[in-house]
């Protein structure tokens, strides 16, 4: 885990930002910044009497990433919304999911002083179904398990590009479907017959999009959270890295990659690769 830490923290330092300047609106003396882009991604391969071997498989997947920023005078609110959802489908398997992903970013603040904001934040995550496949019931569904972080803390924010917020009094809220817990076994952190997990800890969230260089941009994602409550040394992670290599306006290359460390769902990193070629909509 420190050494996603350190690489966030080292491209921070080591770059040349070089941001696409937004759409804004200018209403009774407010900005509005908003933008966002919708992503269809592709991936195939086809195999016939091939000697050597292989399967046959397709998989695509659509995504939306939409930002509304605010801005007037000492106040800023920043809003992120993330949907993504994918499928692959393997010659003579079931439809499985390969992505599946919904998230609501939310902090406010209060300027102080230079960079430094008084700052409230929310963030909800879940996802859209459970698995696809219709001989088994899977382990998650819609708000099975879902997310809810809330909490005061201090926002530090150079664009709309690099800011980093500190919550040190972070409430967190676990919900499940309790007919889906396990028996003698935590669901996602929650006990057997309950449908919820309330906790109390410092979350940590930093965001840093950059131009690595012309039609090449990435955008690098970190939440840290601990449970002052229990085990607080476990620290849960979750970095997200997307690279955009465009070729014109309307096509890309995009490699995504995720990890993930819950110690309440899976006691090691959880990882997540996606990489096609992508239809792209800026709107």
């Amino acid at each position: 885990m420190k050494k996603f830490i350190l690489f966030f923290a080292l491209s921070i330092q080591f770059h040349n930002l070089y941001a696409q300047e937004p759409t804004t609106e200018n209403t009774e003396n407010s900005v509005w910044t908003k933008g966002g882009t919708f992503t269809f991604l592709l991936n195939q391969s086809a195999f016939e009497n091939w000697v050597a071997g292989g399967v046959s498989s397709v998989s695509g997947t659509i995504g939306v990433n939409y930002d509304i920023n605010y801005l007037k005078g000492d106040w800023s609110w920043d809003n992120k919304i993330i949907a993504s959802f994918g499928i692959t489908k393997i010659k003579d398997q079931d439809i499985q999911k390969s992505d599946d992903r919904l998230e609501w970013n939310s902090v406010i603040g209060k300027k102080a002083q230079g960079y430094w904001y008084y700052s409230a934040f929310l963030n909800f995550k879940t996802q859209f179904t459970d698995d696809l496949d219709s001989d088994t019931e899977g382990p998650t569904k819609f708000l099975s398990p879902g997310y809810l972080q809330f909490g005061p803390g201090l926002l530090w924010k150079k664009s709309d590009n690099l800011k980093v917020n500190i919550a040190p009094a972070t409430t967190k809220l676990i919900v499940v479907d309790k007919a889906l817990t396990l028996p003698n076994a935590a669901y996602f952190g929650v006990d057997e017959g309950k449908s919820s997990r309330l906790e109390f800890g410092v979350s940590v969230g930093a965001y840093y999009k950059f131009d690595l260089m012309k039609n090449i941009s990435m955008e690098n994602t970190l939440n840290l959270y601990s449970n002052y409550l229990e085990d607080p040394q476990n620290v849960d992670l979750d970095y997200t890295m997307n690279l955009v290599m465009s070729i014109n306006k309307y096509i890309s290359t995009t490699l995504a990659y995720q990890t993930i460390y819950d110690d309440n769902a899976f006691e090691g990193l959880q990882t997540r690769q996606v990489f096609g070629l992508g239809i792209n909509y800026n709107f």
